[in-house]
């Protein structure tokens, strides 16, 4: 962090010398000047966020009885007043939401005497999931860097080879990007420079997309198995066992994870242990190749026999479903009470999540694979034809469309007014969210059928070249 007074630029403020340049620059910061002495101290919960989200802060050591300017870099968020220990707790500042991915400080300043202390704050974004989150809602709502204005700038920062070709979707996370292949590897990778940071055998193909939480990452094998590891060393935590091969995502949720197989079930296992909590037979014997999504208590997922179930999330027990739909290869989305998702019927469904009744129905060019992304009232999906349409989400209503002109099986995302998507034909492509118009576009070395990710300003994408 640089600030500016009277023209001057200053350096970081714990880079310059340690408590005495710290508290001499803020009593010069506040008009006065302060002898050294006893530092306060400051609490942040939690050290880091997305931008637009907020931060509480404490500290203890100040004066009795004193006003102190909580800053976020050099604007003054919050107002504290010690109490008679000289302390305060649970201020909360807000984020701006231009906050730049980066480290940030936040800072204390008592009024009457200058004295002062500061903390870093790390801004970022993070995309957990498959699809972004268990709602797969395929949005960053936090995303600042990238736009509709700077998008045709990208260009290739790093790529980082696997075995074979690469089905799953990255998940990026503290600095780290994570997918699996079709090597039978899941692989962790510096999310800035593309390094390998470690990589992880399992006992078959994988094109299931990693989820990442709590320090610990879940990816299903072809083996059959899910899998769960330790984040930073890709030491195997536990795995269990289906019934059948795993191509489906898991879901991560309150302590939960969920996941589909080729043995027609659904399962649930306590996420910290492995322990099978429960599993159902979809009623129609039907093959399970999505990745669920759950809000609100419920499970979704699809089936390869044309049906949609809802689940109760901590039982199992079925709540509603859909049949007749032909197959489901696309993996819901949940907004504002509605889930999405597509069929091979070319069909666009929009059903109420708590009830399960047709909201609308909109149909495409051909089969929809891909998951719906779902962003300011907009419902986005391609279809096997090479077509990208945008559907109002409250009516059906078409927004606009596009023809990339081979097939969509990838799952489109939004950022920041910006719509990505993988393509057949090999190359990712990025379209105005609001008018359909191209921005930018780039080839890989084959086909892609792997969603993007964009994280911190940086898209991810892997292809079937067998690179990241």
């Amino acid at each position: 962090m640089t600030i500016q007074k009277n023209g001057r630029n200053i350096r970081p403020l714990l880079a310059s010398g340690g408590t005495l340049a710290l508290a001499a620059f803020l009593g010069w910061l506040g008009g006065s000047s302060v002898a050294a002495a006893a530092a306060p101290t400051l609490s942040l919960s939690p050290a880091g966020n997305h931008p637009a989200s907020t931060a509480t802060v404490g500290a203890k050591g100040f004066a009795a009885g004193s006003a102190i300017d909580l800053y976020f870099d050099t604007t003054d968020e919050a107002l504290a007043v010690t109490n008679g220990k000289g302390n305060f707790s649970k201020i909360q500042i807000q984020v701006p939401a231009s906050a730049l991915p980066g480290t940030h400080w936040i800072t204390a300043v008592a009024r009457n005497t200058g004295v002062a202390v500061q903390k870093p704050f790390l801004v970022s974004t993070d995309w957990s999931q498959f699809h972004q989150t268990v709602q797969r809602q395929g949005h960053n709502p936090y995303e600042n860097v990238l736009s509709t204005d700077n998008v045709s700038g990208l260009d290739i920062d790093w790529k980082a080879k696997t075995g074979v070709g690469i089905g799953s979707s990255p998940a990026v996370l503290n600095g780290v990007v994570y997918v699996g292949s079709q090597d039978s590897k899941l692989y962790a990778f510096n999310a800035n420079t593309g390094a390998l940071r470690w990589k992880a055998t399992t006992g078959g193909p994988i094109y299931s997309s990693p989820a990442v939480v709590n320090n610990v990452v879940y990816i299903g094998s072809y083996d059959g198995k899910l899998y769960a590891y330790n984040a930073n060393t890709g030491a195997v935590l536990w795995s269990a066992a289906t019934g059948g091969h795993i191509y489906a995502s898991p879901a991560v949720a309150n302590g939960v994870a969920y996941i589909g197989s080729f043995d027609d079930k659904l399962y649930a296992y306590n996420a910290s242990t492995g322990v099978l909590k429960w599993s159902v037979t979809t009623a129609d014997n039907g093959t399970i190749y999505t990745a669920p999504a759950v809000a609100n208590g419920v499970v979704y997922v699809g089936t390869e026999s044309g049906s949609f179930y809802a689940y109760n999330a901590s039982t199992g027990a079925p709540l509603w479903s859909v049949s007749g739909l032909v197959t489901v290869n696309s993996s819901p989305s949940v907004a504002n009470g509605v889930v999405y998702f597509g069929s091979d019927n070319a069909n666009l469904y929009a059903y109420n999540a708590i009830t399960g009744g047709l909201r609308w129905s909109a149909t495409a060019g051909s089969a929809i694979g891909g998951t719906p992304a779902v962003a300011n009232n907009t419902v986005y999906v391609g279809d096997t034809e090479g077509d990208l349409y945008a559907y109002n989400a409250t009516t059906g209503a078409l927004r606009w469309t596009a023809a990339l002109g081979a097939a969509l099986n990838s799952s489109p995302v939004v950022a920041n007014g910006v719509l990505y998507i993988g393509c057949y034909d090999g190359s990712i492509y990025a379209y105005d969210a609001s008018s359909g118009a191209q921005l930018w576009s780039s080839a890989t070395g084959a086909y892609i059928y792997a969603s993007p990710a964009v994280v911190n300003g940086i898209l991810y994408e892997g292809s079937e070249d067998g690179k990241l």
